[in-house]
């Protein structure tokens, strides 16, 4: 008897069997059981998620004898016909090699008869996205309005090739991938039929290397059968796929967590013997980081599914929540920083070499000299173990205390005499203490006499204030309001202040402190009105895009300053019916350019120059002088 591979023997028959894609069977079975059919069916996704099986199952269901259901018989002579192949309703197109307008409109001249024996004539297309654009102009008008006993199904991996107009005439259902944990749950259940022993943590390597295809999942459960002898275990699923222990990585981390540099390279060392895919194991490395900060997190949220929860529990002990956090980053940045390397290997042990310089000191066993040096400068200055984020940053930004390197022999010596003199120390800082006691009074008394000196210097700095600018009104100034005293009648003619007045609009501008965006949003509008509080400015509307409130207080702010009274701007968009200062500023421009090109062309030298050389003026080249402001 000649062997079915599993993912031919397995494919679902009906939407119960099938492992995922609740979303689209849920639609499916519900326009079924409603009979709300649709005359074209569109299944997308990548490859091995179940678009051609789902299409069989829906002819299935709407050919069944038993009549439109979403749950066909399977026992009919047309479900079995469908199953096997051999219905002569159901016509199977494969888009790849009938990619021509003559085999779509050959396809398409029998469209009009009526069906063999079968409910429905039912054409299912697959890879749909290969048909020529030809072939989908030939189809549009009988995929629009097909005779009632026709029914178009779809299936394509990139329906972005499809034409606007193809989908807007189908139901379209896009298909998700599968996650490992369906796919584990698909297998348990295949190997079970078959009488298949196993292991969950092999079977897991299959769900991950699948990405997301069940029919990926089940041709290399194929391979695992053969290659472990009818048993998939997780040593040789390991070996077949290339990958490494997951033991590998919980080692690496625990070195790292013990500071044994000299382990950790030889561990590197001995997978170089296998040729690893150095990238993969930074993937592994990553997501054990994140399922230890997740049982950081909440630890009945860390499941066994995998295996290793035990292991996730007790590195989990073993490292703290922060450099976790640290490690996952570095991590994180080396596998962006990967590909630049000049080997594999050597981006590799450098990702894991900067995670044993950054954790912290004080470890068992530590054998690196990087935290060696820390842990005595730290023993040296008297302070415990800092957060590994706390000494990065302060490495970064700087400090002194951590920016000086020290050599061994001076660390040794430091060390050797903080241990010596450790008792005098602790004497001298007890008579320090005694002297300041006995000073407390005497320091205490010199706050009251450095603060008396400048009060007295105050007093007449105050009067003498008072006296030249009295203010009556102690009212609270808001923020817009102006810090400086109100001016007098007689100052503001002096200055030559202009009235507060829509024609002065342009004179005021130049008075007022504003810059940059502000400036150009004031310069663009018109002073509209002006009231006993508030003014109205009108601004531009191909400039609307310049509004914001914060231009409207600092308007305001500087109008306050200026007039010394409080004033509440308000700013609309709309036509301007007179000149901004903008209009007046690039009139003015022009003017001046247009005076200096006829300058230039009216000077005799000039002409002088272009009959003789038979040149011409460039206007653009021209630009007015300006003189300089004294």
């Amino acid at each position: 008897m000649s062997y079915q591979v599993l993912a031919r023997k397995y494919r679902p028959a009906s939407f119960q069997e099938l492992e995922g894609q609740e979303h689209v069977l849920q639609a499916l079975i519900n326009a079924l059981d409603n009979e709300r059919l649709h005359h074209a069916y569109l299944f997308t996704g990548t490859r091995g998620v179940g678009k051609t099986t789902i299409a069989r199952i829906l002819a299935r269901c709407l050919n069944c004898e038993t009549g439109v259901t979403s749950t066909p018989c399977g026992t009919c002579s047309t479900c079995v016909e469908i199953t096997e192949g051999r219905s002569v309703d159901l016509i199977e197109v494969d888009a790849a090699s009938r990619t021509g307008v003559d085999d779509m409109r050959e396809l398409l001249d029998n469209v009009q008869y009526m069906p063999s024996v079968s409910r429905f004539k039912i054409y299912l297309i697959d890879e749909v996205h290969m048909l020529s654009r030809s072939s989908f102009n030939a189809m549009l008008k009988t995929l629009e309005e097909p005779p009632e006993h026709v029914k178009f199904l779809f299936a394509t991996t990139d329906p972005k090739k499809l034409p606007i107009t193809v989908l807007s005439r189908c139901l379209q259902f896009n298909l998700k991938n599968l996650s490992p944990e369906q796919i584990v749950n698909y297998l348990v259940q295949v190997l079970d039929r078959e009488s298949i022993a196993y292991d969950d943590s092999g079977l897991w390597q299959l769900g991950h290397a699948a990405d997301g295809s069940m029919r990926d999942a089940l041709s290399l459960t194929d391979q695992a059968i053969s290659f472990g002898n009818n048993e998939v275990r997780d040593e040789s699923v390991s070996t077949m796929l290339g990958s490494i222990d997951r033991q590998i990585v919980f080692e690496l981390l625990e070195h790292i967590s013990t500071g044994k540099g000299a382990a950790l390279l030889e561990t590197v060392a001995k997978l170089s013997d296998f040729s690893p895919d150095y990238a993969a194991l930074l993937d592994d490395i990553l997501s054990v980081l994140h399922r230890v900060a997740v049982a950081h997190a909440v630890a009945d949220a860390v499941d066994n599914a995998q295996g290793d929860r035990d292991q996730i529990l007790a590195a989990a002990r073993e490292i703290p929540a922060e450099q976790v956090q640290l490690l996952y980053q570095i991590g994180l940045i080396g596998q962006r920083d990967l590909p630049l390397a000049p080997m594999p290997r050597v981006g590799f042990e450098m990702v894991l070499l900067r995670m044993l310089s950054f954790y912290p000191s004080g470890s068992a066993g530590n054998e690196s000299p990087v935290v060696e040096r820390t842990t005595s400068q730290q023993s040296a200055s008297g302070s415990s173990s800092a957060s590994p984020v706390a000494e990065l940053m302060s490495a970064i930004n700087g400090s002194p205390e951590k920016a000086d390197m020290v050599s061994p022999d001076e660390v040794s010596l430091e060390k050797k005499v903080s241990v010596e003199k450790k008792e005098p120390a602790e004497k001298k800082v007890l008579a320090e203490k005694k002297v300041l006691a006995e000073k407390k009074e005497p320091v205490e008394k010199k706050v009251p006499v450095a603060k008396k000196v400048p009060e007295e210097k105050k007093v007449p700095l105050e009067k003498k204030v008072l006296v030249e600018k009295p203010v009556e009104k102690k009212e609270p100034v808001e923020q817009i309001e102006a810090s400086a005293p109100p001016v007098s009648t007689d100052e503001q003619i002096s200055r030559d202040l202009p009235a507060l007045e829509p024609a002065n609009w342009a004179r005021i501008l130049e008075l007022l402190d504003l810059s940059g965006v502000t400036r150009t949003l004031a310069a663009n509008c018109q002073l509209e009105s002006v009231g006993d509080k508030e003014c109205l400015l009108r601004l531009a509307e191909h400039h609307a895009s310049l509004w914001n409130v914060s231009h409207e207080k600092r308007i305001a702010t500087g109008l306050a300053g200026l007039y010394s009274r409080k004033i509440k701007v308000a700013i609309e968009v709309g036509e301007t019916d007179v000149e901004t200062p903008a209009q007046r500023d690039e009139r003015e421009r022009q003017d001046e350019q247009a005076k200096a090109v006829e300058e230039i062309q009216n000077d005799e030298h000039v002409q002088q120059l272009v009959e003789n050389f038979n040149g011409r003026i460039d206007p653009d080249s021209i630009s007015p002088l300006r003189q300089a402001e004294p």
